[in-house]
């Protein structure tokens, strides 16, 4: 079936960089702007209540992506959460505003990826911003997309940076300017209390345009590609196939996973992968689903003598200080605090990442722990390891299969354990000594290099940070090139973590805006 009606421009993916995509680009009246979500446009308090967003795991919301078994970590498969609703993992992320090294982009640029470069991309970074700490040299005060501090910060929390800081790494309260070495409170994109995503900032304001359409509830199978050019795309809605054209781009903003995945639907990927499933090939492309880059994740816990953890977030109290006025417990991100340190003298930029909060955390929040507890985790933000991103089977509704082989680079387990030798110092110091109780994660009992190595690959997960998977280069080496142009495919771009050309130092949230921002810029441009 051919839909009637046809548009401009078709977004596929209203996640961290599809929303921004499609509401930039709706900016202008003249565009005629599709975007399809495949989940639903309205969710309830899970998403909206900063603490309550690990609530979302393995519901109705989530892709719930299991890895395949990784040869590094005893052979264990990962859950992988993966937002699917309007929004998309803007609204299951733990918020935290961080960009990156300016290393990152600069890297990127010299690798080929012209106009990224760190200056280049830094006046798109503040073009999003909404923050609350005003306009500046590194941010921006009149953006969709509010970066505001904690509103209710625990006091715990600033006993963790206290320790941090005991141990030699300086005060940054600002991780996205002039240095992102050192340990502070971080921003989050939240608006008084609330998770603030980029469909809150980009596609609502966009629903008011008549230019613009949303169509949710609805999952791309495969990109409609007539003589080398991209022109649409088929979506099932309510179990039948339709046909939606675009006179100009289609741009795929499904993420890490999905992205790989519509491409080689599509016809565009390994060829050989591709006849396994009987897809024709297209465009011969091995780059598509390679590369893949995460950072491994440990989660060190710590029971706690301290008062007013979020172990008692759920109470009665602390729901009506939420209700009332946005304040209490409920309105933490869990992840309060930051800091960056180098582990590896060699490298310009820091190679861990600390995020702590006054909160057990473990097994992707499912566990829970009868006492009170406080969390400092290592994400290996230096990480080395790729992966791939492959298809199960030529069914558009079946998980892909994906293995990151974490930890296969010996300099990741020597920072990993230098990251959790730091983070007992942390709860060590004088800061945090006399209110930790018990070390749970690893236990106490766990002390020579062999036993850490071997309770690291028994319990490291990752940060949910997926990427590189149709990353940035040349026809050799990439899927796209700097202007997110599939190479090969005329009118077709993608726009989200998957174009990476290697995963960022930090969470991978702003980097993504940034995408969709340069996308919408780069595509205006080209009219």
């Amino acid at each position: 079936m051919t839909d009637m009606a046809t548009y401009d421009y078709i977004v596929v993916g209203s996640g961290s960089a599809g929303s921004v995509v499609a509401g930039r680009l709706s900016e202008n009246p003249d565009n005629r702007v599709l975007l399809i979500e495949a989940g639903p446009r309205k969710t309830g308090m899970e998403v909206k209540v900063p603490a309550a967003f690990a609530k979302q795991f393995k519901t109705d919301l989530d892709w719930a992506v299991m890895t395949e078994p990784e040869p590094g970590l005893d052979d264990r498969v990962l859950y992988h959460p993966r937002a699917r609703y309007l929004g998309g993992c803007s609204g299951m992320n733990a918020m935290m505003y961080v960009r990156g090294s300016r290393h990152d982009y600069d890297d990127w640029a010299k690798g080929g990826a012209v106009g990224w470069s760190y200056d280049e991309v830094l006046p798109l970074f503040k073009v999003s911003e909404r923050n609350s700490r005003g306009a500046s040299q590194y941010h921006g005060a009149v953006g969709p997309l509010y970066i505001e501090d904690q509103r209710d910060r625990n006091p715990l929390s600033d006993r963790i940076v206290a320790g941090m800081v005991e141990t030699g790494m300086p005060r940054n309260d600002d991780c996205n300017g002039a240095d992102q070495l050192g340990a502070g409170n971080h921003q989050s994109t939240l608006r008084r209390g609330q998770r603030w995503t980029t469909a809150d900032g980009y596609v609502r304001p966009a629903l008011k345009r008549a230019n613009f359409t949303l169509l949710s509830d609805a999952q791309v199978h495969r990109v409609s590609v007539e003589g080398g050019r991209a022109v649409g795309v088929e979506v099932e809605v309510e179990g039948r196939l339709r046909t939606i054209r675009a006179d100009r781009e289609v741009i795929l903003s499904a993420g890490a996973f999905n992205t790989p995945q519509l491409l080689m639907l599509s016809g565009i990927g390994p060829a050989d992968h591709l006849a396994e499933h009987g897809i024709a090939t297209l465009l011969d492309n091995p780059n598509v689903g390679a590369h893949l880059m995460d950072h491994p994740f440990y989660t060190a816990n710590f029971e706690t003598s301290a008062k007013g953890t979020l172990a008692e977030a759920e109470s009665p109290i602390q729901l009506v200080k939420y209700l009332a006025a946005r304040k209490g417990l409920l309105t933490s991100p869990i992840a309060e605090v930051t800091g960056f340190l180098r582990t590896r003298p060699d490298e310009e930029t820091p190679d861990i990442q600390l995020v702590g909060g006054p909160a057990y955390f473990w097994d992707n929040g499912f566990s829970t722990h009868d006492k009170a507890a406080y969390v400092i985790a290592a994400s290996l933000i230096g990480s080395k390891s790729r992966g791939s991103v492959r298809l199960r089977s030529a069914d558009p509704k079946a998980q892909v299969a994906a293995r990151f082989n974490y930890m296969s680079d010996p300099a990741e387990m020597d920072s990993m354990v230098a990251a959790i030798e730091r983070i007992r110092a942390v709860a060590d110091s004088a800061a945090l000594k006399p209110l930790t109780t018990r070390h749970l994660h690893p236990p106490a009992s766990v002390r020579t290099r062999a036993e850490l190595e071997a309770d690291i690959r028994r319990n490291i997960v990752h940060t949910y940070h997926p990427s590189c998977t149709a990353r940035m280069g040349s026809e050799a080496d990439g899927v796209v090139d700097h202007e997110l142009r599939v190479h090969g495919v005329s009118g077709l771009r993608v726009a989200d973590a998957s174009v990476f050309p290697t995963v960022t130092h930090g969470n991978t949230h702003a980097p993504s805006v940034l995408v969709g921002e340069k996308a919408a810029a780069m595509i205006a441009a080209a009219r």
